[in-house]
């Protein structure tokens, strides 16, 4: 089992940046990919961007140029930086790992735990 506790979500104006934690504990050593998604009313889970346990990286279209995902292996850490954020941007983010997935496939359904998630709104 992995646990997966985000944090860091809020209010941001348009234009301004912030970024998520995700602080994962139990059978790290299983995970092969980390990833951030994020759900907005009534719409279907996206998955925003990955990374693999050598530190490879992808990201969505919608959130390519903006958004920086890192990790900290040591600390079982992984961060999403939102940059230029939109109003479209409001969802509920959280925090993904799988087993045998790979940082180019972006179906969510690849991923076997996740976390309760973190709001974030960007309004003026």
């Amino acid at each position: 089992q992995v646990q997966l506790v985000e944090s860091g979500g809020g209010l941001v104006q348009p234009g301004g940046s912030l970024t998520l934690s995700c602080a994962a504990s139990g059978s790290i050593a299983s995970i092969n990919v980390l990833g951030w998604s994020r759900q907005a009313p009534g719409k279907e889970r996206e998955l925003v961007a990955t990374i693999e346990r050598a530190g490879g990286t992808n990201y969505a279209n919608s959130v390519k140029g903006r958004a920086t995902i890192s990790r900290d292996n040591a600390k079982n850490m992984v961060y999403l930086h939102l940059s230029s954020l939109k109003p479209e941007d409001t969802a509920v983010y959280c925090c993904g790992a799988s087993r045998f997935g790979s940082v180019w496939n972006f179906n969510p359904r690849t991923y076997d735990y996740w976390g309760q998630g973190t709001q974030v709104t960007v309004s003026s």
